[in-house]
């Protein structure tokens, strides 16, 4: 008995095949990709063996899957030179390599060795991003920790006269706060402050996805000094601008806000109203 076999034209049947060509190498793009997510996290490499690279604190963690069959993880700087390896134990399934505070920014890479042989390699981009989300002073927000970080004594005058400054580091490396400055329309002005210009620190550290305050140390909203701006009952405007200055990535960070001064001649009984510029 003879079956009857449709006919394929030549044009089909090379459509279908590049077809399935482009398929198959969208797959291998997929799964051979050294990308990261948007949580800053790399996906699973195409042999399973590396789950995770993240950073963690001042730390790069490095998850494994349980079977993974590797001896050694290196972790190569931007530059190419090696930062540091790390021996995989028996049956152990993270390591980490403390990048600390001064580290170099860029893209650096995992690679997972068997012996001599790599078995994987998986890049992270590390680099911090600070940006200055808000400004404000004991009047305006008592709830932050005022006490706890100025103490008991002259509690009040200090807090009326110093400020906060909230930072986020919405970048993917640890990064480090060494300096903060207020200048232009302040009452007291200080473009050099003493130290850090934060109060009895000297730098902060702010991991990524994480914010922090930073508390003032030269009277910014003090008394009014020779080169400052001074509080009105009738009101006085002025505007001023916050920075800081980064350790890691070495750049300085400034923000602009509008400030009115109003309802007394005294600071210590001024309201005051910031908003951004």
């Amino acid at each position: 008995m003879t079956r009857d076999t449709p006919q394929i034209s030549r044009r089909t049947a090379l459509q279908t095949v590049a077809g399935a060509a482009l398929v198959s190498g969208a797959g291998c793009l997929t799964s051979n990709e050294n990308t990261t997510t948007g949580n800053g996290k790399s996906p699973a490499d195409s042999q399973g063996v590396i789950q995770r690279v993240a950073v963690d604190g001042t730390a790069l963690v490095v998850d494994l899957s349980a079977d993974a069959d590797v001896d050694q993880i290196n972790l190569i700087q931007p530059n190419g030179e090696l930062f540091g390896q790390r021996d995989v134990a028996a049956g152990a399934q993270q390591v980490s390599f403390d990048l600390g505070t001064s580290y170099t920014p860029g893209e650096y890479s995992v690679v997972a060795l068997n012996g001599d042989e790599t078995v994987v390699e998986r890049s992270k981009e590390i680099q911090p991003n600070i940006r200055i989300r808000d400004v404000g002073l004991y009047r305006n927000n008592p709830d932050k920790p005022w006490d706890e970080v100025y103490g008991d004594t002259e509690t009040d005058r200090i807090k009326n006269g110093e400020a906060f400054v909230t930072v986020e580091n919405t970048g993917s490396g640890p990064e480090v706060i060494v300096n903060l400055v207020f200048s232009g329309g302040v009452p007291n002005p200080i473009e050099n402050p003493r130290g850090s210009g934060m109060y009895e620190t000297e730098q902060v550290v702010v991991s990524p996805g994480e914010t922090a305050d930073l508390f003032s140390n030269s009277f910014p909203f003090g008394s009014e000094s020779e080169v400052g701006i001074g509080c009105t009952s009738d009101g006085n405007e002025g505007q001023f601008t916050v920075s800081v200055q980064t350790q890691v990535d070495g750049s300085q960070i400034s923000k602009a806000y509008n400030v009115l001064y109003s309802g007394s001649n005294e600071m210590s009984d001024c309201e005051v109203t910031i908003e951004e510029a």
